[in-house]
Parts: C-alpha cells; structure tokens; sequence
C-alpha cells in the first residue's frame, strides 16, 4: 500500500533512481509530478551543497514479519515510531543493572538514531533484491561469526569502525546511532564529503576519467565521478579486502560481513527537492556475494545541524579493554 504521506517522496524517488530502482516502485506513483527545479553552483552544477542527515529506524534489512512488502501504510508507519518512543522512553527509566549483568553501551540520552522510518516509506534501506535482504553467500557469513566469537582473540577480529578506521564505501552513507551528519561541498572539479562519524572526508575528483593502478588498494577504494543530467553517478574500486560495508548495531546481518578487492560500488546522489537528495548505491562483490544488491534512500538537509569533531580514538579503551579480559581468562 502506498500511502498519501509517501506519494511525494516516492515520486521523486521515482525520477532520480536507476532503472534496476524503477522496477521497485508502484506504477501510479510515476504519474506524479512536481514543479521544483533544482539551483545550479556558480560553475554550473547541479547544487547538492548542504548539510544533509539520514537517521532513520527504518532498518537495513526487511524484516522477516514484512516479507513481500515493499512500503508501510499509515498505520504501521504511527505504530513503529510509537514503539520505538516507548521503547526509549522505558530504557531511559530503567538504567539499574543487576549484580553481573550487562551494563550495556550509551543510554538514550547519548544517541541520536532518529525516532522516525524513512519519508519514502520503504520498508528496508536495501531496494534490490526485491526481498530486502543482502545476499550474503554462507562462507562470509562463516568469516562474520568467526570475528564476533573471537574479538577477544585479536585485534583484527574488530570491525574497523570499532578500531576507529573507517567506515568504508559505501559503508559511511549508512545510518548509524549517532553523528548522522554530511556536509557537501562542490567545487568546479571535485566534490567533497565530509562525514561527521569517524570524521572521514572524501573528495570525489570529476575530472579523473581512470581509476589508480589496480595494484593500489584503498580503505575507502578510489572513486571517479560525473554527471548524468542532474544525477551525480560515483564509481569506486581499488579495495583492499580489510574493511566491511555495514559495521554498526543497525547493520544487521551485513554488520561484519568483510568486502574483497573485487568490490565495486556505483553510487547515485540526485537533489530532487530543496530538503531532499536521494541516494543510491548499487553494491558488486562475486566474493562474499551471489549477486550484486542495491541500498536507497533520502537525505534530508537540516541547516540547524551542528557538526562536531569526532574525535573517535581518544579516550577509547575499549579495544585494549577486551583484549585484556580475553588474557584474563586465558590465565
């Protein structure tokens, strides 16, 4: 069911994805329309500049008890943010810890996950496949568990973001718990991102027609951009096979599941309103997945956003920490 609250959104969805996203859309959505034309930079570009956020409790993932259904109604959509208000109003109530139990991360207070799903009314981040569910093959879900039951092993059984390297691409776009925040700078050959968690930038030449030597691998991998009318089409490859895609609590299964130097990632930023750029991404790994997958959805510009440092590794003993009960219970 589409709904009245999603019909805009959605048919601005409809005019900035790829076609592979098209196919995901209900038809009548695509006799909607809207007059809003997008400014151009000095030099002539369409203007994607701003500060732009994502928090969302819409998942990752489609949840099994939504299976086959693509778009929430009304009602789901008011009885999801009521549960997860209720949720957080009771855990912010109740912070006492019993003796020997787990004393959990950050209280309410700390996080700042958005209390609202997505404007489009999608039932999962990930379009395509239709079922909502990354396809992961089993011998990298095998790699996944192997790091989650060994953290107290080594250090390299961490997810980067734990080690406070990099979220990766497209791994920074992701929704996390907190620092939300990206602020878009477009200059007459680049275009920077700048990503408030973990504090990565990334500055996307437009003028670059080649990717490196494909000798050279890269965290974040080496992207090249341009322009398809009003769609800024980014093309990353180089990985090094370190880093993950999903590695926060809101990744689901992805969280952990490793990238090869096989990955490739086309992304697709596309302004269609004065709050709103649609972002895509179009996920190719034949290692540690059967079949490429696509990730979706709006940014909302927020100009009262407040962007600060995150200064990630000062003060972060939580590596070392766990390192040290895992030699604790050796002895």
């Amino acid at each position: 069911m589409v709904t009245a609250r999603t019909n805009t959104q959605l048919a601005l969805f409809l005019s900035s994805m790829s076609f592979l996203s098209l196919l995901l859309i209900p038809s009548a959505i695509a006799q909607s329309s809207d007059t809003w034309i997008n400014g151009r930079t000095a030099d002539g570009q369409p203007d994607l500049q701003g500060l732009w956020t994502n928090d969302t409790i819409t998942p990752i993932e489609r949840p099994a008890s939504m299976a086959g259904k693509q778009f929430l109604s009304d009602d789901e959509i008011a009885a999801m943010e009521a549960s997860i208000a209720e949720r957080r109003a009771f855990a912010d109530d109740n912070i006492d810890v019993d003796v020997g139990g787990n004393i959990g991360g950050y209280n309410q207070i700390w996080l700042d996950s958005g209390d609202t799903v997505l404007s489009t009314g999608q039932t999962s981040m990930i379009v395509d496949p239709p079922s909502g569910r990354a396809p992961i093959r089993p011998e990298a879900e095998a790699i996944r568990d192997y790091g989650f039951a060994h953290v107290e092993d080594h250090w390299v059984n961490h997810s980067v973001w734990d080690r406070c390297i990099t979220r990766g691409v497209p791994g920074s776009m992701l929704p996390a718990g907190y620092n939300n925040a990206y602020r878009i700078i477009q200059t007459p050959d680049t275009v920077t991102i700048v990503h408030e968690m973990i504090h990565d930038v990334r500055v996307i030449p437009l003028q670059k027609s080649a990717h490196l030597d494909s000798r050279i691998k890269l965290w974040m991998g080496d992207s090249i951009a341009h322009w398809e009318d009003e769609t800024l089409v980014v093309e990353t490859t180089n990985y090094n096979n370190r880093g993950m895609i999903a590695s926060s609590a809101a990744g689901g299964r992805l969280k952990g599941v490793p990238v090869s130097e096989d990955l490739h990632v086309v992304e697709r930023f596309t302004r269609v309103s004065e709050d709103t750029i649609m972002w895509e991404a179009r996920i190719t790994d034949p290692v540690n997945f059967t079949q490429p997958f696509t990730i979706a959805m709006p940014l909302t510009r927020d100009d009262e956003y407040v962007m600060y440092e995150y200064a990630c590794h000062e003060g972060n003993h939580a590596i070392s920490n766990i390192l040290n009960a895992g030699r604790v219970a050796e002895r």
